[in-house]
């Protein structure tokens, strides 16, 4: 086999296994946005700064519906837990929202099979329970209390803008579900959280696939009988649930990026139960360690890495043997993982479908201010990601502009080179403008008097509102032509929305 050969091989397969599941992923990736546009991060953080046995239910539930992205969950847990949720519940939400998303177990299903899917959520749920038992043991109260004092208003990470004080009101600019939701404004949102969330995991999902690809056309198989042992019983199963991890560490390679690469170590000859733990390890790769030692120190960190570690490895051994019990267990291994050429089937048929839904996707991203979306967002420039400015973990100023961050990694890029970022339609807010907006959310009631936006739910100043109305004896204002175009459309939709002045 020539060198030009083997490349074609490999980037053949990998293809074909991006090919195999795109229309799983738009899927995934488009009801994910739809979620996170409609169920807000203050709302999340206020579900779980609550006391009570059913958090790690609560950090479980919106967790699975929270983005996949596992440097979002990271800092997304470290924002819930400065600011009052219990270190456990935390730490339940980011293993919830990487490991327990739809698009994940679609994926899974698509490349090696729905029994990988079951044992996906099955295991999730038992290593939220495990996790609950080895932290209870195991967790160092002092190192949390420590943690947490590092990440107090005034010992925060660098570049991390505290809204402790801000009014709930203020956190949020978004209306009721039940007007967003028959929005253009709400869905042009969920559609920037879906491009956002492809955008910065695009590099995950190429690596993944790439990696995949070559891994599965060119490793002979008596490389893999070299990592893993096999036919030994027992031993087996234990030493491929340890090495899972392991390698899901070294390879860089996390939230659905590392799916291919499971198909590839399936094909390989790692146990069943090893691919359930290298899979639900993706939490514990070196990048993140490094996020984790920065946000809660070294000590912490290491008990992370024993704790996971050791969660996953048992849960892929318990999952295995319940499997294997339960004759679930696949029986054969893919001579190949996806198909050699282009076929006329259901997955094209989907593929071109989606395709579309990935247009409009666009569509709605790209105009999301014409529809009135982006009121109250930003987005992030270094990764992409769609983030709410009131809850942001971090943002920066540089000549003149303000950029808000979806965590301090992201915010510690943009630092280093501000001049590749700080370009094009990622431009922040003008300093002037992003200080007023924050001092009238502080002071509201130095403000101007102001009223509810009844489309979008934004809070406006009637003096500078974007278009007003005049219907039934009310006035209405708007903070923008796509608005007050909506309720034009149907005035009769918003009757009974609250407007009263604030």
């Amino acid at each position: 086999m020539t060198a030009l050969t083997a490349i074609g091989d490999g980037l053949r397969e990998g293809f074909f296994m991006f090919w195999e599941t795109f229309w799983a992923l738009v899927l995934g990736f488009g009801l994910s946005g739809a979620v996170q546009a409609f169920v807000t991060r203050g709302q999340m953080e206020r579900a779980l700064g609550r006391e009570g046995e059913g958090r790690l239910g609560r950090a479980t539930f919106l967790g699975m519906v929270s983005s996949s992205c596992s440097y979002a969950a990271s800092a997304m847990a470290k924002s819930l837990f400065a600011k009052g949720a219990d270190f456990t519940a935390a730490m339940v939400f980011m293993i919830a929202s990487t490991n327990l998303v739809l698009e994940l177990g679609i994926v899974l299903a698509l490349l090696i099979g729905w029994q990988f899917t079951a044992s996906e959520f099955v295991g999730g749920i038992l290593m939220v329970a495990l996790l609950a038992l080895v932290s209870r043991f195991t967790l160092p109260h002092s190192l949390v209390e420590s943690a947490r004092r590092k990440l107090e208003p005034g010992h925060a990470t660098s570049g991390e803008h505290q809204h402790a004080d801000m009014p709930e009101s203020a956190g949020s600019s978004l209306a009721p579900l039940r007007v967003r939701i028959r929005t253009l404004a709400g869905w042009s949102d969920a559609a920037t959280y879906a491009m956002a969330d492809i955008t910065m995991l695009r590099r995950e999902m190429l690596i993944g696939f790439g990696v995949a690809g070559f891994l599965a056309a060119l490793v002979p198989t008596y490389v893999w009988s070299i990592v893993f042992i096999s036919h030994h019983g027992v031993l087996t199963s234990v030493e491929n649930a340890i090495i899972g991890p392991l390698i899901a560490i070294v390879s860089f390679v996390c939230s659905i990026g590392n799916v291919p690469l499971a198909a590839a170590l399936w094909k390989g000859g790692i146990s069943f139960g090893g691919v359930v733990s290298f899979v639900f390890a993706d939490l514990i790769t070196l990048p993140l360690l490094l996020i984790y030692r920065k946000f809660y120190g070294g000590r912490l960190t290491l008990w992370i890495l024993g704790a996971f570690w050791l969660v996953m490895s048992v849960t892929g051994l318990v999952i295995g043997a319940l499997f294997s019990f339960l004759h679930l267990v696949p029986t054969t291994r893919p001579i190949r993982i996806v198909p050699e050429s282009f076929a006329w089937n259901y997955t094209a048929v989907l593929d071109v479908i989606f395709l579309v839904v990935l247009a409009a996707l666009y569509y709605l991203y790209r105009n999301r201010s014409h529809f009135g979306g982006g009121v109250g967002y930003a987005i992030d420039p270094v990764c992409g990601m769609q983030v709410e400015m009131a809850t942001a973990p971090a943002q920066a100023e540089y000549q003149g502009n303000v950029f808000w961050f979806c965590s301090d990694r992201c915010h510690t890029k943009f630092a280093r080179m501000p001049t590749r970022y700080a370009k094009g339609d990622l431009a922040g807010q003008t300093t002037e403008a992003s200080r007023s907006r924050e001092d009238a959310m502080k002071n509201p009631d130095q403000s101007e008097e102001t009223v509810v936006d009844v489309v979008c739910g934004m809070t406006v100043v009637p003096s500078t509102a974007a278009a007003h109305r005049s219907q039934g004896g009310s006035e209405y204002h708007f903070c923008s032509l796509g608005c007050a175009e909506t309720f034009d459309a149907n005035p009769s939709r918003f009757a009974g929305v609250e407007s009263e002045r604030s």
